[in-house]
């Protein structure tokens, strides 16, 4: 008798799918993909058991059959997704599917390709003439260890490595061979009295769950520190985990631990990549000894895994705004406990829940007090107050003032503004006509090098219009600022300088290494950029850090702007005079006397932290409460709004949590749907999340269904 298969499906629904598995396709593992019928079509679902019973016994359908030229999902993974599903009240099928690459959730046979380049016995004798400096550097860092193709096309060496296998002296293989000789480590600088006594309190908690929060300085040797300690790790035969919050870092971190780790496989795993690249990776993950990758990387399969480390732990990219609303970082914390393993939470700016956890003592707290290079100092830190400066298309005379000075000097400088495009809108000065989306809250920004307006919350664009399309006037202004205008604005002012500018309208993950190249080669005096800039480089000569624009953190209604905003002022300080150049920061700001630069010019996140602490507790506001947030989308406000006080009148009595009334969210209407939200409640996670559980199944049942609806745990942005 066919036994019944218990599947997994991509669907909205809570439940699991039986399915009649025929004697011919035999046992199949927990984990194992498989393809089945369901309605019209067929899916891709994840087997988690079998049994005898069903209570749709006589309906079953069969399953068609087992794609067996993929491996099954370990139960590593399958307990973590468990506990995504208990947590975010998420559906099971849909968190497993959603961990696997795009690729492998295609039932078409997938054959991976040949992602690494190796030495043959040839290449390894091999000596090319002298004139061949690119071949023979590519083949010394084959020397070292197999290549991914990805990292070869992020160096822009594939010419070479055509090259070199047309010669036999090297040849694509499917999984990354393990080298003849041991592995080794490159030589590494001496640490620092404070990165020894960190390692000192974190070498002996290998081997054991604990979460570290490493507090240190920008420049003060994080990725040091990571690097000695996945080292111990790699030593002891175990496997780590690298999460970094954005694409951009990866070729350079990359290239770091390469270098570091001659010998050692290494991949890396982000939305970046092309999807046939990303299923080899994410297939060579079991077998590689590094992975390095944004926070998708947190299911990643890996079964010798030993260390998790956290970069930027801090940082929003690591919250998953759509579909599986969850936490990178906390996943990642999730499986170390399931794993009895360590993780690591790095940042010079921690969020203020992981620093609340360190000042309780749940988490270990490790500080870095000083910056790694001893001539190395923070930067100083001034302020142009624009209420008596005036500005010259958004620059005050200091402004300029300090980037002329550092261009005489042939220092080089950044200059932050987080908005792209030209100018956040375009302006009629006879109507007041301000270019909107038509489907969204918002305006649509000037993109003026693409002849485009464009809307940066739902995709919308059109041709810049010729005239005011309200009362015909031809001369319409940008209003405000943006990167491009920034850009232009400076070729003007200092023609002299080589200037680039780094938004998502000018690169691509590949071109962060020819970036980095060129600004240590001192090709590029100015660099002009967005958040993009603001974290991860390390560039020597760069001792100015102009910042732009960002008073507006300073009176907005989310509780967590100027968390976020400190963070990010930091952080972009930081890139200023890390080497034994002295840094100067200037920040342009109407607010002077705001707390949060008196705390930013003494470099002072701990005072700040404890300041944002009681003031939240007071608030009752987290790190001191939990919450949910229910979302709603509809064609109409009344809809979402009606929807969503239904969902309230179906909430549980629990005296511990409290439900909020239903408002229209910040950004009310993105992509023609009117937005509503409703914000749950309470001091005890526990409680709320028994709340939770109590009152999805009831959401379920209102109809008519006139709303589309998710709750969001421990939401971020509202």
């Amino acid at each position: 008798m066919p036994s019944i298969l218990q599947v997994a499906l991509d669907t909205p629904l809570h439940r699991l799918f039986d399915y009649r598995l025929p004697d011919a396709l035999g046992p199949v593992r927990a984990g194992s993909l498989i393809e089945v019928p369901f309605g019209r079509a067929r899916q891709v679902g994840i087997a988690l058991g079998e049994s005898t019973h069903s209570e749709h016994a006589g309906k079953l359908r069969d399953v068609l059959r087992v794609l067996d030229d993929r491996p099954p999902l370990p139960p590593a993974i399958l307990r973590l997704a468990q506990f995504c599903a208990d947590y975010y009240h998420y559906p099971l099928g849909a968190i497993l599917l959603a961990a696997l690459p795009p690729r492998l959730k295609n039932a078409t046979p997938f054959a991976p390709d040949t992602p690494w380049l190796t030495l043959t016995d040839a290449g390894r004798a091999a000596e090319p003439s002298p004139r061949a400096r690119a071949q023979r550097a590519l083949l010394d860092a084959l020397r070292a260890g197999p290549l991914a193709r990805e990292t070869l096309r992020a160096r822009k060496q594939d010419r070479h490595a055509a090259l070199l296998v047309t010669s036999g002296w090297a040849a694509w293989t499917r999984a990354a061979p393990i080298p003849q000789r041991a592995p080794t480590t490159a030589p590494c600088p001496p640490a620092t009295a404070e990165q020894q006594a960190a390692l000192d309190a974190l070498l002996p908690a290998l081997g054991t769950f604990g979460v570290h929060l490493v507090h240190g300085v920008t420049g003060s040797g994080k990725t040091e520190l990571y690097l000695r300690l996945i080292d111990a790790v790699l030593a002891g035969g175990r496997q780590a985990l690298v999460l970094i919050p954005e694409i951009a870092l990866t070729p350079q971190l990359e290239q770091h631990f390469r270098t570091r780790f001659p010998g050692r496989r290494i991949a890396t795993l982000h939305s970046g990549l092309s999807e046939t690249t990303r299923a080899e990776n994410w297939l060579a993950a079991p077998d590689c000894d590094v992975l390095l990758g944004t926070r998708l990387s947190v299911f990643a399969p890996l079964p010798r895994l030993g260390l998790i480390v956290v970069d930027e732990e801090h940082d929003g990219s690591f919250k998953q705004q759509d579909g599986l609303r969850y936490s990178a970082r906390d996943v990642a914390i999730a499986r170390a406990k399931q794993a009895d393993l360590p993780v690591v939470l790095g940042s010079a700016t921690p969020s203020l829940e992981s620093y609340a956890q360190a000042l309780s003592g749940r988490y270990r707290m490790i500080e870095l007090k000083a910056r790694a290079i001893s001539v190395a100092r923070l930067p100083d830190v001034e302020l142009a107050d624009l209420r008596h400066l005036p500005q010259e298309h958004g620059l005050t005379r200091p402004a300029l003032a300090a980037l002329t000075e550092t261009l005489s000097r042939g220092e080089q400088s950044l200059v932050f503004l987080n908005r792209r495009g030209y100018a956040p809108a375009l302006y009629c000065p006879s109507c007041a006509w301000v270019s909107p989306c038509p489907r969204c809250s918002a305006r649509l920004v000037l993109h003026r090098t693409a002849h485009r307006l464009r809307c940066h919350h739902c995709g919308y664009e059109e041709r810049i219009p010729h005239a005011c399309p309200n009362c015909g006037n031809p001369d319409l202004k940008p209003l405000g600022q943006g990167t491009q205008r920034l850009e232009e604005t400076l070729a003007a002012a200092l023609p002299a300088a080589r200037i680039r500018r780094i938004d998502r309208d000018t690169m691509r993950p590949r071109a962060w290494a020819e970036l980095g190249e060129a600004v240590r080669a001192r090709e590029v005096d100015i660099l002009v950029g967005t958040q993009m800039l603001a974290k991860g480089h390390d560039f020597p000569d760069m001792t100015l850090a102009l910042i732009l624009d960002t008073d507006g953190a300073l009176y907005s209604p989310d509780f967590r702007a100027t968390e976020r905003l400190f963070a990010q002022l930091m952080q972009v300080a930081g890139r200023a005079g890390r080497a034994d150049k002295p840094g100067r920061v200037l920040i342009q700001t109407a607010f002077p006397d705001h707390p949060l630069f008196r705390y930013l010019q003494r470099h002072d996140y701990a005072g700040y932290a404890r300041e944002l602490l009681a003031e939240r507790k007071q608030m009752e506001l987290p790190p001191y409460a939990r919450q949910v947030l229910m979302r709603a989308e509809a064609t109409t406000m009344d809809a979402a709004l009606a929807f969503l006080q239904r969902a309230a009148a179906l909430a549980p009595e629990v005296p511990e949590v409290s439900v909020f009334c239903a408002t229209p969210a910040p950004m009310a209407r993105v992509a023609n749907l009117e937005r509503a939200q409703l914000l749950v409640q309470s001091a005890s996670r526990q409680a709320l999340q028994a709340f939770v559980r109590a009152w999805r199944p009831q959401l379920e049942t209102i109809r008519p269904r006139i709303a589309r609806w998710s709750l969001d745990v421990d939401p971020l942005v509202f």
